[in-house]
């Protein structure tokens, strides 16, 4: 964990840090994920053994169907399938440059045969029914389609130019549940941004992201000042304190949603984000908590990525 050259009394770096709290607290997983991430050296071409690491941890979560359970997602428990579970899977495939290839062909195959009528995800599919899982993601026998399970699916594959069947259709719900959103609440934005940022037709998806800009701001789903957050209400039925950021929106520098967002604006998010980062090396889980164990799974979760953010933005992290 020592830095190379470092100042033995300089203060730790926040990567230094979060090596720490992540080797102290997180599941196999995300200890593989942060050491490809900021250890490895990752991102070469040809063989890599940090990313064959992530992939045989990720492998544990599998199940029969092609699809994955065992709290892949943490708010979710038990071993069944479920469309979040996947689209976690091919969240941290995508990252790694696996995003692609028969794992893939079986999770579409897997996403197939969970769609509702209409062709999209639903957020739970009611083979959740009897395993605990969280309060706000209720089991329902005849759940609809949820553009929060499809969208970043969608998006997902449409950049790493996978072509299935299943997209089809699922594309076309994209569209349309982005084109009608009207009065909405921060994670389905989020969402919807997922997807545009990777739907192939491009000046639809700027269109789109221009105006859903214009929502996030005009009904306040945006914390722009990380130091009036009294001034920006929390979304109806989110826990205290759970604001969201310009950075939650624009988690890079190339999204559609960068633009929706000043420099000076985009700053102050970045500059809230690595003041977020906590005593023990690790960021904060701002949701609702409603069990320990997920609460324990998810802050490395959280970290690599504010981590991940930060990098994407060039603030100094190692």
């Amino acid at each position: 964990m020592a830095e190379t050259g470092a100042s033995p009394h300089a203060a730790p770096s926040p990567v230094a840090r979060a090596e720490h709290f992540v080797w102290l607290t997180a599941r196999v997983l995300e200890q593989r994920r942060f050491a490809y991430h900021f250890l490895s050296g990752a991102g070469g071409t040809g063989a890599d053994p940090a990313a064959d690491a992530v992939e045989t941890a990720l492998a544990a979560y599998g199940t029969v169907d092609g699809g994955y359970g065992y709290a892949l997602e943490p708010d979710l428990r038990g071993p069944v399938s479920q469309p979040l579970h996947a689209g976690h899977a091919l969240r941290v495939l995508d990252s790694i440059r696996r995003c692609g290839g028969q794992r893939v062909e079986r999770v579409c195959r897997y996403l197939t045969s969970v769609s509702t009528s209409d062709g999209a995800l639903p957020a739970i599919h009611p083979s959740q029914r009897g395993y605990p899982s969280a309060p706000f993601v209720p089991v329902v026998d005849d759940p609809p389609s949820e553009l929060l399970a499809t969208g970043p699916v969608v998006g997902l594959l449409h950049r790493n130019e996978v072509w299935h069947a299943w997209l089809f259709r699922a594309t076309d719900f994209c569209w349309a549940a982005v084109e009608s959103l009207e009065k909405s609440h921060p994670y389905e934005i989020e969402a919807a941004v997922a997807f545009l940022d990777g739907a192939p037709d491009r000046p639809r998806a700027q269109a789109a992201a221009d105006r859903l800009g214009r929502i996030a701001r005009e009904q306040g789903l945006v914390a722009l000042d990380p130091e009036r957050l009294d001034a920006y209400p929390v979304a109806p039925g989110y826990a205290p304190g759970e604001h969201h950021f310009a950075h939650d929106y624009a988690k890079a520098p190339e999204s559609l949603a960068r633009a929706w967002f000043t420099d000076e604006e985009m700053a102050r998010s970045l500059d809230f984000l690595e003041r977020e980062q906590q005593e023990d090396g690790g960021w904060p889980v701002r949701w609702r908590q409603w069990a320990p164990a997920t609460a324990l799974e998810a802050r490395p979760i959280v970290t690599i990525e504010a981590l991940r953010t930060l990098r994407a933005y060039g603030r100094p992290i190692a």
